[in-house]
Formats: structure tokens, sequence, C-alpha cells
């Protein structure tokens, strides 16, 4: 009998790596067998920076964005995020936005993950900034004010932390990544850009070993 499992999609949403894989791990999701569930985790990136970023992470940034615009094809980016905002490196803002997404509509959390990721990599706005999440959640439909008091609250922030530690317990240290949990045991699945038939042979070997 198969045994069920968990897929465990380790994430930040200010990911450009994440951004690119987005489509592939939508497909993903669809075409997992039926003894898979998905579970997300955010490993945040960055934290909380009030601070410029620095010259040479831009110019880093900048060249990812251009490289992953080579190698996976269909992923865009609108430099115009460069000149438009202030970029800072910080990106645990826009991970508590998620989990607070999911405290006030659980629904909606996979919608929250788009619209910062296209905010960020196709409309030049910024999702390290507050404005900008309270912004995003209102476009959803959600309450502004207990969105934005959600934002950093004690719980939001316990549990991006735990998040985290999840995530680094699992050795996902590098974003995307994915775990399969069978049982007690977490196995890699190594991240497939180009279509999910690798991905998916990997996971179903890991079921019928077990």
């Amino acid at each position: 009998m198969t045994q069920t499992a968990t897929l465990v999609y380790v994430h930040d949403p200010m990911c450009s790596w994440c951004w690119a894989f987005a489509p592939t791990f939508w497909q993903l999701s669809d075409q997992l067998p039926a003894a898979v569930s998905v579970r997300r985790l955010l490993g945040g990136l960055a934290a909380d920076s009030d601070q410029p970023m620095p010259r040479d992470m831009r110019d880093y940034l900048q060249a990812t964005w251009q490289r992953i615009a080579e190698q996976v094809p269909g992923t865009r980016f609108n430099a115009d995020f460069w000149h438009n905002c202030e970029p800072r490196r910080s990106t645990w803002p826009a991970c508590r936005a998620v989990i607070a997404v999911r405290r006030m509509d659980a629904r909606l959390e996979e919608d929250m993950i788009t619209a910062i990721q296209q905010a960020y990599y196709l409309q030049a706005r910024n999702p390290s900034n507050t404005e900008t999440l309270v912004e995003l959640a209102i476009e959803l439909g959600l309450d502004g004010d207990r969105f934005a008091r959600l934002l950093d609250d004690q719980d939001t922030r316990g549990e991006l932390s735990r998040e985290r530690q999840q995530a680094h317990a699992l050795g996902a240290d590098s974003f995307p990544s994915l775990r399969l949990l069978i049982g007690t045991s977490a196995w890699q699945v190594p991240v497939d850009y180009s279509g999910t038939a690798s991905m998916l042979d990997t996971m179903n070997s890991l079921l019928d070993m077990r």
C-alpha cells in the first residue's frame, strides 16, 4: 500500500529563483500522487532592515535576474524596479505578510504569494515596504487595518521564526527547496525548473521504496 506523504516547499516570496519556479510548482502540485499533500514553509532570505541595499548587492541581484531570464524561459522581470524603488535587503516583511494573510483567510495564501511576486518582479513595487504589503492585502479584498496589525504582531513573528527553524532542520537553506516527508524521514527532491517529470519520478520512487 502506498504511504501518505507530505511535499514541503521551502520558499521566500521575494526569492527570484522561487519566482522562476512558481509555474512549474503549480503544475507539480496539480500532478502529485493522491497520497502526497503539500505544505509550504517560509525560509526567510533576509532579515528586517531599513538600510538601502548596498551597490554590490544591487548589481548581484540585477545580474541574477538576467541570468534567470536566460536560463528559465518565460520568466519575466521589470528592471524599472531598480530605478523607481529604493531597494532594501529585507524579505522577512513579505514572509510575514504571507503568514498574516494565512491567519485571515488561509485560502488566500497562494494568492498573496503571487501578488507579492508580481508586485516585485513585474510592477516595480517594493514588497519590503509595509505600505506595499497593505496595498496588496487590500487588493485581495482583505481588511487593510487588520492586516497591518497582524503583519508585525508576536504571533506572526513567532510563526515565521518557527518555519525558518523547521526549514533549517530539513537542511533546506537555499530556496526554492523541496523535501518529501514520509513517516519520520525527509528526502530531498531536486528542483527542476524545466518540468515536473523528474520530480514526480523521484517522489514515486521514494514512495515505492518505503
